[in-house]
């Protein structure tokens, strides 16, 4: 039973002298090589601390928690976030609000505890799309270098935004979300 149209016919010919030696070939291969180690770098090249390399409009980096305008974080723990993360990244761990705490939560549910290993997230942007409230956003930031393992697994300590330094994250955001937010 065929699957697809694509084929590919196989021909087993006879190698000649000159490929049955492999030295030719590996001597082109060393030519290429040589020819681009004196051409050197085209603009390839980039010092990093002082020269930033080029990225693009929509560069995927730093997660965030957002806030809403009274300060109160936006994540209600719905888990969709963790449910489509195709790499298993995020962990969340839901409670409920107490009266006391209801100026810190939007919603009588929030994350209690919620995690990012950014060792395992491919950085795809599909806990953005699937959050209804509009609450995760991956920034224009790049992840901090760090020294072990454990340091990369990202806590709402590192990840909810700061009240007094608010991230912009409107060339991020589509319609949709910009209406659902307001």
């Amino acid at each position: 039973m065929k699957l697809t149209n694509r084929s590919k016919v196989v021909s087993n010919k006879e190698m000649t002298f000159m490929e049955k030696l492999y030295l030719p070939e590996i001597l082109k291969g060393m030519a290429i090589t040589m020819r681009h180690a004196l051409a050197g770098p085209k603009g390839k090249v980039f010092s990093y601390p002082e020269q930033e390399k080029p990225r693009t409009k929509f560069w995927r980096g730093l997660h965030v928690l957002k806030r809403d305008e009274e300060g109160r974080e936006r994540c209600t723990a719905c888990g969709l976030c963790a449910v489509v993360c195709p790499a298993e990244a995020i962990t969340m761990t839901s409670a409920e609000r107490t009266r006391d705490e209801k100026h810190l939560y939007r919603e009588e549910k929030y994350a209690s505890v919620y995690e990012i290993n950014m060792l395992r997230c491919i950085f795809c942007g599909l806990c953005e799309e699937a959050c209804p409230k509009s609450a995760i956003y991956l920034t224009d930031r790049l992840v901090d270098v760090e020294t072990n393992r454990g340091s990369f697994v990202y806590g709402k300590d590192k990840l909810v935004e700061k009240i007094n330094e608010r991230v912009d994250i409107t060339a991020r955001q589509s319609e949709l979300q910009k209406k659902t937010v307001k």
